[in-house]
């Protein structure tokens, strides 16, 4: 328990400081205008795609209540703890990182918007981040599956 709690933490702390290090460099003015996708600065009042936006301030409690209850999850299921404390410190992490943006900025900062073809999304890197811990914690119970 002790390995994981200490990679679970690393990892969040990790993620967190990544993603406000990042966020602080557009906050600070910087911006690229290319022909593929631009590093801008917006603020996502809601989720994805702007998504529950209409919820406003309460929306920062609510993800804030979901990332504690992951976390008081994992804490009394030690075996799931161990197996998920990578990913779970990534989305935690990245989590925590875009809720502290809501409380901060009011909004979560989002600077990457890709718009060759079509124009999508803007997103950050904790938004990646997340994606790819849900990614890491398919492919663990896949495995566990498929083995087991």
């Amino acid at each position: 328990m002790n390995k994981a709690l200490i990679l679970f933490s690393s990892t969040l702390i990790g993620i967190f400081l990544i993603d406000q290090s990042i966020k602080a460099l557009f906050l600070e003015g910087f911006r690229w205008y290319g022909d593929f996708f631009s590093l801008i600065l917006t603020f996502n009042k809601g989720v994805a795609f702007s998504m529950l936006a209409f919820l406003e301030g309460d929306l920062k409690y609510i993800q804030l209540a979901l990332m504690v209850g992951i976390f008081v999850y994992l804490l009394r299921h030690k075996e799931s703890f161990q197996k998920y404390s990578l990913p779970a410190g990534i989305i935690i992490g990245a989590g925590l990182s875009n809720v502290y943006d809501r409380f901060i900025h009011g909004g979560v900062v989002d600077y990457f918007f890709w718009h060759y073809g079509f124009e999508f999304a803007v997103f950050n890197f904790a938004d990646v981040m997340i994606d790819c811990g849900v990614v890491m914690i398919l492919y663990l119970s896949w495995k566990k599956e498929k083995i087991g």
